[in-house]
């Protein structure tokens, strides 16, 4: 399996629901940054491993977001770097608005997991 391919399945297995699929696609001690825009994000919003990823923030994805789905336009990937672009899409329940925001993902991949996680967003759009 191609680092594209396991980056792939990892957005598969989101848009599913299967978190344990994902998590097994991750390194134990993944680092993940979260955009500081996002409605739940304190501090820094990075977080490392397992289980900060998912009580930080695949957790608070339903908290405040309706039909929250991830729209991946393109995967393409050169070493051990794999990027998605595409966009975000759901309802803030916050203020009640539909919202597709542009996203944009970097993942380092190695020895077959995700190790590193780099997110970039439009936060306003999300937000608004």
């Amino acid at each position: 399996m191609t680092n594209v391919d396991i980056v792939k399945q990892a957005y598969s297995e989101f848009s599913t629901g299967n978190v344990p699929g994902v998590l097994a696609l991750f390194d134990p001690q993944i680092e993940w940054h979260e955009c500081k825009g996002m409605p739940f994000i304190t501090g820094d919003g990075i977080f490392r491993g397992h289980e900060a990823v998912v009580t930080n923030v695949f957790m608070n994805l339903p908290v405040h977001f309706d039909g929250f789905n991830i729209a991946a336009n393109e995967i393409f990937g050169a070493g051990d770097k794999v990027v998605m672009v595409g966009y975000y899409q759901g309802t803030n329940k916050a203020t009640g608005k539909q919202f597709k925001a542009n996203a944009t993902h970097v993942w380092t991949v190695k020895d077959g997991k995700l190790t590193h996680f780099f997110q970039a967003v439009d936060t306003a759009t999300i937000n608004s």
